[in-house]
Order: structure tokens, then C-alpha cells, then sequence
């Protein structure tokens, strides 16, 4: 990088982030990432997926579900752990690793909702990363309605008969640990929702599609699943019993809406870093642009912005950690913070000139990866009405 992405806000660290051993584990993160990740970016971008080995270096390091619990092998953290591995994923540009996703959306099911037959068999392969994980929620006709989901799983003998197609699943190439979201009861609604948890090395009836051609995120492998009479053992239902999927959805969802606005707060420091440094080199009229009043205006409105973006999301994440995050407040940051990165990351290029078009300026990529960050985890129009219910 041209710039020091985490200095460029230098707001100071609310007390639950600086800590001790969450700065042991950022400062780990951070030293993985550009030894292990960086210098393999661009190939990765072309070939459309992360290399499968950084997922059992990433074990061995100890950077795989840092929350996932003590007496299952774990590390015993929170989601303070989880914070710095979000933001420094996004502050280094290492967007294609679906790693966030595997560390706390999908381990926090497993420890959550399983039985403890479930976590002493998953979570150690979660944490090693002999599994890697993912979770099949959408659906080609279903979107962001969670209730539309058609896929569904039929009981036969002793287990389970999984038809359906699944669609944008992110580590949907690699992944051999499946979170299902289907229906085991079509007529009762939300109330027939159920997950199921599916390890699909040598699974009849599992099969990958392609992996999709997307604007953006280009090294993130994601692609279509479908099931075809798929049958899991019954064993493989998550929870108490049938029909408790939709409240464990909404109950995690929260903290997944949140991943991405710390994601979102994370590039609009990377973008503003390689701004800066940018308009600091390139010259103009005679002179630096960085001493154009309208680029240091421009610029002073773009650094509140994703100040008062990185604050509202430690404040969101402060009262994540206390249990108190509810889903309309965790909507506002993924709706509003994503939609200020989108704004802010477009000011960027136009401040870079013709130079933001092109590829191998950071800039370009960063462009072209945060446009989705409105869309996924549930689209902001879905937010913004979750937001209004409350009202």
C-alpha cells in the first residue's frame, strides 16, 4: 500500500478494543495477511478463487473462528476478535478471502445452535480449516425474502431428503461445510424454516455449479449449489427440532449486518489512504493536487464521514458484545455505512481522474468490489424497511 490504512482515521480505541490480546491477535492477523495474502492478490483475482492452503495455514495460525468456544478446541474469544480480523482484512484490500464469512456467520451457528455431539465433530475442522465453511441462504427466485425459500428437506428413514438450488454463495467453489437453509414444513411459512448442517465431501446428491461472473470480488469464489435428493442423517438438523431456522436466521443476522459495515468502514479507510497519498504525488497546474482547496474540502468531508462510519459501528459493536445489538439498529449501520463507502470510494476515483479507471490502481478494484456491499446481507431497501417497523 501507498498509505498506512489504519492510521489514516487515528480515532482513538474504545476501551473493549484495546486490549491486550486483541492486540496480539490484530497484530497476527495483519502479519498473515501480508505475508500469506498480498503477494498472491492478482493471481488470485484471475483464477477466480483464494488458494485452497490458505485455509490450513490460517489454522495452524490460529486465525479461524477466534470466538469459537474453549472446551471445543477454541480460542475463547469474542467478537472484539472478530472486529480486528474484519477491518484488517479490508484495510490490507484482502477482499477475496471469504474468511469473515467463515469465522463468524457460519462458526457462530455451529456453537450457538448445535448439540454437543455437533461441536466436538465441526468445530476443530472449522478451526483448522480442514473444513471451510459457508452458508446457503439465497435462493434464484427467493433474494433477500428469506421466507421465499423453496428449497426443502423431506424426511426419509432415519434423516433427510434436501432438493432445491442455491445461488451468490460466497466460498460456494471450496467450501466442504454447508449451512442449509431449507424447508421442512412448505405450508407453515417462516415457521417451516429449518438449517441443517452438511459436510459435502463425497455427498450424493451435491453438486457445484459455476462459479459466477461478478462486477466485483473477483477472487472470492462464489457460485451456484444444487441439491438433488440429497440425503443428510437426521443428526444433521440444527437445533432442539424442526421449524427453528427463521428465529436462528434472525437471531444471527445482526451480527452479520454488522460484519459488513465494519467491512464497509475498513475499505473507506484503504480508499482514502491511496487517495491521499495519490493526490499528495500527482501534479496539476504546477502544483500538487492535494493543494487544490476544492481536493482538501473534498477530502476533509470524506474523512468525517468515515469517522462518524468506524465510531457508529464500535458503538453498534459495544453493544453487540453486552448481547444488546437488535436488528433494527444493526440495519441502520449496514444500510448507512455501506452507502456512504459506495459514495465515498466513487469521490476517490474521481479524485484520482482518468488514473481511478484503471485496473491496477487499487482505487479501480475498490470501486468495483464495494458496490455489492449494498446488496448482500440483505439489500438496504430491505434495511431501511426492517428500520421503519420499529417507527
Amino acid at each position: 500500500m501507498s498509505a498506512n490504512a489504519a492510521a489514516i482515521l487515528a480515532n482513538p480505541k474504545p476501551s473493549w478494543l484495546d486490549q491486550e490480546d486483541v492486540n496480539m491477535f490484530d497484530h497476527a492477523v495483519r502479519g498473515f495477511l501480508e505475508k500469506e495474502c498480498l503477494p498472491h492478490g492478482d493471481r488470485w483475482e484471475k483464477e477466480g478463487a483464494v488458494d485452497r492452503e490458505i485455509w490450513t495455514k490460517a489454522g495452524e495460525a490460529g486465525l479461524l473462528c477466534p470466538a469459537a468456544p474453549e472446551e471445543f478446541g477454541g480460542a475463547g474469544g469474542d467478537w472484539r476478535h472478530d472486529y480486528v480480523f474484519h477491518m484488517a482484512v479490508a484495510e490490507l484490500g484482502v477482499d477475496g478471502w471469504g474468511a469473515s464469512l467463515h469465522n463468524s456467520i457460519v462458526g457462530p451457528y455451529v456453537w450457538h445452535y448445535g448439540s454437543k455431539a455437533q461441536k466436538e465433530k465441526l468445530i476443530p475442522k472449522l478451526i483448522s480449516g480442514e473444513y471451510v465453511g459457508a452458508i446457503a441462504m439465497t435462493e434464484p427466485g427467493a433474494g433477500s425474502d428469506l421466507q421465499g425459500v423453496k428449497t426443502t428437506a423431506v424426511k426419509d428413514g432415519n434423516g433427510y431428503r434436501i432438493n432445491g438450488a442455491k445461488t451468490f454463495i460466497t466460498n460456494g467453489g471450496t467450501a466442504n461445510f454447508i449451512i442449509v437453509v431449507a424447508k421442512t414444513d412448505p405450508k407453515a411459512g417462516a415457521k417451516g424454516t429449518s438449517l441443517f448442517l452438511v459436510e459435502t465431501d463425497g455427498l450424493e446428491g451435491f453438486r457445484r455449479g459455476r462459479n459466477l461472473d461478478k462486477v466485483g470480488l473477483k477472487a472470492q469464489d462464489t457460485a451456484e449449489l444444487f441439491f438433488e435428493d440429497m440425503w443428510v442423517p437426521a443428526d444433521a438438523l440444527l437445533g432442539d427440532g424442526e421449524g427453528m431456522g427463521f428465529i436462528q436466521l434472525m437471531e444471527q443476522l445482526p451480527q452479520e449486518r454488522l460484519q459488513i459495515a465494519v467491512q464497509g468502514v475498513g475499505m473507506m479507510k484503504r480508499a482514502l489512504a491511496e487517495t491521499i497519498a495519490y493526490v499528495k504525488d500527482r501534479k496539476a497546474f504546477g502544483k500538487s493536487i492535494i493543494e487544490f482547496q476544492n481536493t482538501q474540502f473534498k477530502l476533509a468531508e470524506l474523512k468525517t464521514k468515515a469517522t462518524i462510519a468506524e465510531v457508529f459501528c464500535q458503538h453498534c459493536s459495544d453493544l453487540l458484545i453486552q448481547g444488546k445489538l437488535d436488528a433494527s439498529t444493526a440495519s441502520m449501520a449496514k444500510y448507512w455505512v455501506t452507502d456512504i463507502q459506495c459514495e465515498l470510494v466513487d469521490e476517490c476515483v474521481q479524485l484520482h481522474g482518468g488514473y481511478g479507471f484503471m485496473n491496477e490502481y487499487p482505487i479501480a478494484r475498490m470501486w468495483r468490489d464495494a458496490r455489492v456491499q449494498r446488496i448482500y446481507g440483505g439489500t438496504n431497501e430491505i434495511m431501511k424497511l426492517l428500520i421503519s417497523r420499529t417507527l
